[in-house]
């Protein structure tokens, strides 16, 4: 082929392939300029230089509920008992029908003796609980009220038994016989007379002593 026909055809396609190339610089570089730049990483601050803190708001403190106050260690709560009444004590007299505070379970006034067999070792007293009178001014000495109904109480034909005026003639007690006080309570029924007395493990009395009465 002639070499001078092909010179202009290579020099157009060779002014194309420039043309080309110049336009994709072109579009590269507008593309590189209108990309976003990447922000720099933080750089590490150096020791010993405070770095910013954002603050946050504290936490909020719960008050703790109100309790009562628990006893110290090593004991326990113990409730309180209110200490019993005191019962009233029996007056020194009185001046109306006994009251059942007012008697004196220990003393009783002796009305009659009844005997029994012989084979049981004991006898019954006829008696009446009660309480001391008030005294007059003319009178010799304080009354014995009974009151209640008349019971019988055994008593022991050993037991010990002492008597004052008027079994005996003295206004000490004497020591008598069984046998003694059964013969003057014969002899003066419904006398009243005021004994002390006690009583054993059978529930017989044991001890019977006269209170003297002027």
């Amino acid at each position: 082929m002639n070499a001078d026909r092909l010179r202009p055809a290579v020099l157009v396609l060779a002014a194309l392939a420039l043309s080309a190339v110049l336009t994709g610089c072109q579009d590269g570089d507008a593309a590189a300029g209108a990309a976003p730049s990447t922000p720099a990483a933080p750089t590490e601050a150096p020791a010993g230089t405070p770095s910013a803190v954002t603050p946050t708001a504290a936490p909020a403190v719960k008050e703790p509920a109100v309790k009562k106050p628990a006893p110290p260690a090593g004991t326990t709560s113990v409730p309180v008992t209110p200490a019993p009444k005191p019962k009233p004590k029996p007056a020194d007299c009185v001046s109306t029908p006994p009251s059942p505070d007012d008697v004196d379970p220990d003393e009783f006034a002796l009305y009659r003796i009844e005997e029994l067999d012989g084979s049981t070792g004991k006898v019954n007293l006829v008696v009446q609980h009660g309480a001391w009178g008030c005294a007059s001014a003319d009178s010799d000495g304080a009354p014995f009220v009974g009151t209640g109904e008349e019971s019988r109480w055994a008593l022991d034909q050993a037991a010990y038994v002492t008597a004052t005026n008027p079994i005996v003639s003295s206004s000490a007690n004497q020591r008598i016989g069984v046998q003694e006080l059964i013969d003057w309570v014969h002899a003066h029924p419904d006398a009243g007379l005021v004994f002390r007395y006690e009583t054993g493990d059978d529930g017989a009395i044991h001890r019977l002593e006269q209170v003297f009465a002027p």
